[in-house]
């Protein structure tokens, strides 16, 4: 007995047909796509077959399934892999709209008091069960328009307290919502009100992120990655190089903000300390570019927020010419409402001049590589 199989397919789009980790410059742009095909799907989850509908009928010909599908005039693509979220916070940040309208920066809606610090005002004082329940209704509408992986942030607490909490919400509503999530803690989001980057680098370092790492082998919580908001006035090179290496120090995969509103030569740092992957980059070095292809470093690219904050796009472009794993998130987030990744891919191609199918590898297999899952997440491949 097998879970599901779709049958005659009009196209089956694989993204890769030879167990391909990721894509890189040229080859981001061909994609492997069988026509006529079928797919039959497993108890466990997993492909049992993909192929041409003949093949697949003479394979599973005397085989019984609970579900199948005709699949004829339809396209099957992996599920989407929203590679950089910020989903669970309470508090609607809507009202900025208007002020970025005036003109204002992200930087200057951040010092009147809006930004991240209203966020963490909500979400402070929000319970674990509502930030639950608000969760699980992003991740239902994120599923219903074909988003099937979500990276999920924590960040919105600033303090131990909260985002442990948040991390708690992250990691129990894993278990039950059909999208997989991958946590990442992000602590170091801002500087907490009262406090300064260096004296709160100091307490992640010290005191946070080991007892993060505590909770994460009692099965408390499960943060895969580590995050830093590495910009200007924020954590700035010293302390963005001291809580990624701390994190490193402590097992964690380093995923993280870079280059965004400033160059700041977060892409080297990044290839420095081993990064797995770094998210916006619109202000990225060519040096930076050149770094983080040779390691190979994924370069997470959000295009809503070039949008929303009307800002000079990633040179996606270049990085890819220049051999770089490109990937896209839609950094979803109080500031930024878009749950769509359809909608992120678009925005690649028309803001950063992507083709189509370099923004599906971006979606789909390199994504997933973004998050260290491509061996099971990404393409349509048997196992």
């Amino acid at each position: 007995m097998y879970k599901l199989i779709i049958r005659n397919a009009s196209q089956i789009v694989q993204v890769t047909n030879t167990r391909q980790l990721f894509k890189c410059g040229k080859d981001m742009d061909n994609v492997a796509v069988l026509q006529k095909a079928s797919i039959v799907i497993g108890k466990d989850g997993m492909i049992a077959g993909v192929g041409p509908s003949e093949e697949i009928e003479a394979s599973f010909g005397s085989a019984t399934f609970e579900k199948e599908i005709d699949g004829r005039e339809m396209c099957i693509i992996p599920g989407l892999v929203d590679a950089h979220t910020h989903p669970v916070w309470d508090g609607d940040r809507v009202h900025e709209f208007a002020m970025k309208l005036a003109g204002a920066t992200y930087l200057d809606v951040h010092k009147a008091g809006g930004g991240i610090g209203f966020s963490v005002e909500h979400t402070r004082a929000a319970s674990q069960e509502t930030l639950s329940a608000l969760l699980k209704k992003r991740l239902d509408r994120m599923m219903a328009l074909g988003t099937t992986v979500v990276e999920a942030k924590s960040g919105y607490g600033l303090d131990f307290d909260t985002e442990v909490k948040m991390l708690k919400v992250i990691h129990e509503v894993d278990k039950t919502h059909p999208i997989d999530l991958i946590a990442t803690y992000l602590g170091a989001h801002s500087v907490p009100k009262g406090n300064t980057a260096s004296a709160y680098t100091r307490s992640i370092v010290d005191d946070y992120l080991p007892r993060i790492k505590e909770m994460k082998d009692k099965g408390e919580i499960n943060p895969i990655n580590v995050d830093v908001f590495f910009e200007k006035g924020v954590f700035e090179k010293e302390d963005s190089h001291a809580i990624l290496q701390a994190a490193k120090k402590h097992g964690f995969k380093l995923n993280f903000h870079g280059d965004e509103l400033n160059a700041m030569g977060a892409a080297e740092v990044g290839v420095e300390l081993g990064a797995l992957a770094i998210s916006h980059l619109e202000k990225i070095s060519d040096e930076g570019i050149k770094a983080m292809s040779s390691l190979p470093c994924f370069a997470v690219l959000l295009p809503t927020t070039a949008y929303i904050l009307r800002l000079e796009a990633p040179p996606a472009r270049k990085m890819i010419d220049h051999l770089v794993p490109v990937a896209l998130g839609s950094d979803y987030n109080p500031n930024a409402h878009c749950m769509s990744m359809p909608m992120v891919m678009n925005m690649a191609c028309v803001l950063m001049r992507m083709t189509m199918p370099e923004s599906l590898v971006a979606s789909t297999l390199n994504s997933a590589a973004a998050l260290g899952i491509s061996s099971t997440h990404g393409s349509l491949e048997t196992g």
